[in-house]
């Protein structure tokens, strides 16, 4: 039997981890909501970068680091990866695949936060739905503009900006009241390829609103590499049993 330390991230982690036994551990930046009602132990928190990571990976006897962290947690992957090479360990990674255009959607891929601002000139009123970085940013929204930030914690905003705290899956019928009573003329997103938040996809094809989608950062290679939980538990499931 292996013993599995399961980087959280995405809520696919969270239903592998209901499979897992009490040798187990679900590692979770604390970010989002903890479970209770799991067999495995949980922890909250960080490890102080690869080499922490590493220390503790010897220090409790793990066989496996699993990463299923968010696919934009770039830099937590990379310490992941290095982590494992260091403490000798295999390192698999769940990466679910990112939505893809179809040919009624108006997308525009943007590399990062500068061009993300010169893709947004245009606009009047975005909705951003890609977490907590426009918050760095109230102050300096240009004058034709009104922002609406959806993270998952409410915060205030300004004269400019409006933040919503929620937390999804989202419903059709509820993206669609959003974006007419914020007016929304453009969405910001992630790639993230949850279905819990596509709804939104939807919505801005309905109503013809262009999305800008932040690139997906390059991940590290790993020993390997599952696009579900299905095929991740296959090959998971009896190294895995208690």
């Amino acid at each position: 039997m292996k013993r599995v330390l399961l980087l959280g991230g995405i809520g696919e982690a969270l239903t592998i981890a209901r499979r897992l036994g009490a040798s187990h551990l679900y590692s979770l930046a604390g970010l989002g909501k903890v479970p209770d009602d799991l067999v495995c132990e949980v922890r909250v928190g960080g490890y102080g970068g690869a080499e922490g990571l590493a220390d503790f990976i010897r220090e409790r006897g793990f066989d496996l680091l699993l990463d299923a962290t968010h696919p934009y947690a770039a830099q937590i992957s990379a310490n992941a990866a290095r982590a494992a090479l260091l403490a000798g360990v295999s390192c698999w990674a769940l990466r679910r695949p990112g939505w893809q255009a179809g040919p009624d959607d108006d997308w525009r891929e943007v590399a990062g936060w500068p061009a993300l601002i010169s893709a947004l000139n245009d606009f009047r009123r975005p909705l951003f739905t890609m977490g907590r970085e426009p918050l760095e940013h109230l102050e300096h929204i240009p004058q034709h503009q009104h922002w609406t930030v959806r993270c998952l914690q409410s915060l205030p905003g300004n004269e400019r900006a409006e933040v919503l705290g929620a937390r999804g899956p989202f419903t059709l019928d509820g993206e669609r009241k959003l974006f007419a009573r914020l007016g929304t003329d453009v969405l910001v997103s992630k790639n993230s390829g949850s279905q819990a938040t596509e709804p939104k996809l939807q919505v801005a094809r309905e109503c013809g609103v262009p999305v800008l989608i932040l690139a997906r950062p390059a991940l590290p290679a790993v020993d390997r590499e599952f696009d579900s939980v299905e095929s991740l538990w296959q090959a998971l499931g009896p190294l895995a049993a208690d």
